[in-house]
């Protein structure tokens, strides 16, 4: 696959130099569980539940990310969409997905999945209006930092693969809240078969604008924003 085989190359680092970890960049380790917003997503079992494919869902939207020590994450997303031409057609989004990470000497973060990642979109006005299906993306954030919020303390500040920043995340907990670090479901066969449903979901992230975000980066973006790689070349 091309695009993994980018994100090892970006393991070296991309800027020339590597960068030290000091308290200017990162006051406390990153491992932990971390969330956002009123920090009403978490991971762990109280987000969700992969051998049934289902989700708890809590009372307001956010993300959470954990980190363990030995280079296992798990990621709890929890999202709504609205529509300005159609405003009662308000797009929801649960996401979950766990695997292993490593923090590059360039400043970056590669997120690798176990494979049994899954979400659930709801759409009142599509077509098939609840549905899971499998999520399962290498994820890349190019830069990461960690520092001292006034009010909420530590405060873990990620950038996704074009640049763009994350809601902050705040520390929950300095040990991770995560389900078992291997895989816990069955993926054998795809969560949605039918034509009419794989039509629906590629409407809702169209709609979305922001899924499928979380996860796989275009070449493009990529090659916009690491620079020094000379990755141009591999493609032509």
């Amino acid at each position: 696959m091309i695009f993994t085989s980018l994100l090892l190359l970006l393991a070296v680092p991309a800027f020339g130099q590597d960068i030290v970890y000091d308290a200017a960049h990162n006051i406390t380790a990153i491992t932990g569980t971390w969330s956002s917003g009123s920090m009403n997503v978490v991971t762990g079992s109280g987000f969700a539940t992969p051998s049934q494919e289902s989700f708890t869902y809590p009372p307001t939207t956010g993300m959470s990310y954990s980190f363990t020590v030995d280079g296992f994450y798990e990621i709890a997303r929890y999202r709504m969409t609205s529509n300005g031409s159609v405003p009662n057609c308000i797009t929801g989004v649960m996401n979950w997905s766990h695997g292993t990470y490593v923090l590059a000497s360039n400043g970056s973060i590669v997120m690798t999945p176990f494979g049994d990642g899954y979400q659930q979109i709801q759409d009142p006005c599509a077509a098939i209006s609840n549905f899971i299906e499998n999520y399962n993306y290498t994820e890349l954030y190019v830069l990461w930092n960690i520092y001292q919020d006034a009010v909420k303390g530590y405060t873990l500040q990620l950038y996704q693969y074009d640049g763009s920043p994350l809601p902050p995340q705040y520390l929950v907990s300095t040990s991770p809240n995560m389900l078992p670090t291997q895989a816990l479901r069955n993926v054998s066969a795809a969560s949605t078969s039918t034509a009419a449903k794989r039509d629906v979901q590629n409407a809702a992230v169209n709609a979305n604008a922001g899924e499928r975000r979380w996860g796989a980066a275009s070449l493009t973006g990529l090659l916009t924003v690491i620079s020094g790689l000379g990755l141009a070349s591999l493609l032509l």
